[in-house]
């Protein structure tokens, strides 16, 4: 049974920083893809960053986000620097099983409950 769990979020200020943790556990983590998506009110759910054989993000993070990995711990991490009020929204962690990362959202059978994060302005 795959589980993960998110934790990190919370209220930060315009240009601030905040880091994302995403423990995963139930299977062999290091040969799957891990991403983080996001959904604020009324918005579809929003590619932010995968990891897998590559690395992509999305054009709204790029420059400003990071996505990391630990293959000991099974944790995935999302470093967010220069926060804007835009980045308001629940972040959620997927995964999928496979080394090959993907933008959506259907590609992943696997999600966590979702972390909030809100920047004020």
């Amino acid at each position: 049974q795959v589980q993960l769990v998110e934790s990190g979020g919370g209220l930060v200020q315009a240009g601030g920083s905040l880091r994302l943790s995403c423990a995963a556990s139930g299977g062999t983590f290091s040969s799957w893809t891990m991403a983080w998506f996001r959904q604020a009110p009324g918005k579809e759910r929003e590619f932010v960053a995968a990891r897998g054989w590559s690395t992509y993000y999305g054009d709204s993070v790029k420059d400003r986000f990071t996505i990391s990995r630990d293959n000991v711990k099974n944790t995935v991490y999302l470093q967010m620097n220069s926060l804007k009020p835009e980045d308001t929204a629940v972040y959620y962690c997927a995964a999928r099983f496979s080394g090959a990362a993907t933008t959506t959202p259907n590609n992943y059978a696997y999600w966590g409950q979702g972390t909030q994060v809100t920047v004020s302005s």
